[in-house]
């Protein structure tokens, strides 16, 4: 028997996210489609706006992945753990936006065009430095927020 497509920014165990997509998965994926809409024209704008040659480092791709991972980590501190955020807004932003923002396809593609025109180690050096810098942003938008907004507690009296 075919397991139906799962969608990686769902937990299906979770008996709420697993009603949510019953009662309005058309809402969800409009929220995902509209978001990515957005974060890629807001990608191909600074891309544009700092254009590179095969063989240079990309660092506007750069510059992006990292700026939306270091993102990625402040809305999920936010919508994890101070909550109060509307059911679409994960979707909308995190899936959709920033989703659609960032851009590891191109990535693969720099480092290939970047051997591609004699420039093997401006694509190892993305090849390594992207991945790091990318985690390390991530923990550093989660460290940031997390040091900045405290989750309510019940002994806060809220």
């Amino acid at each position: 028997m075919a397991r139906p497509p799962v969608d990686p920014d769902v937990d299906l165990h979770v008996p709420r996210q697993r009603a949510e997509l019953r009662q309005a998965p058309w809402e969800t994926l409009g929220a995902i489609a509209a978001g990515g809409a957005l974060g890629a024209l807001a990608r191909y704008a600074v891309s544009g706006a700092f254009p590179y040659r095969p063989g240079e480092f990309p660092w506007a791709v750069f510059w992006i992945n990292v700026s939306g991972c270091l993102l990625i980590g402040v809305l999920m501190v936010l919508i994890t753990e101070v909550g109060g955020a509307h059911r679409l807004v994960r979707p909308f932003l995190g899936t959709g936006v920033l989703g659609g923002f960032t851009t590891f396809s191109a990535y693969s593609v720099d480092i290939q065009r970047a051997a591609a025109h004699g420039a093997p180690r401006v694509g190892l050096a993305y090849l390594v430095l992207t991945p790091a810098a990318a985690l390390a942003a991530v923990l550093a938008g989660v460290r940031l927020t997390r040091s900045l907004v405290r989750p309510r507690t019940v002994e806060d009296g809220e």
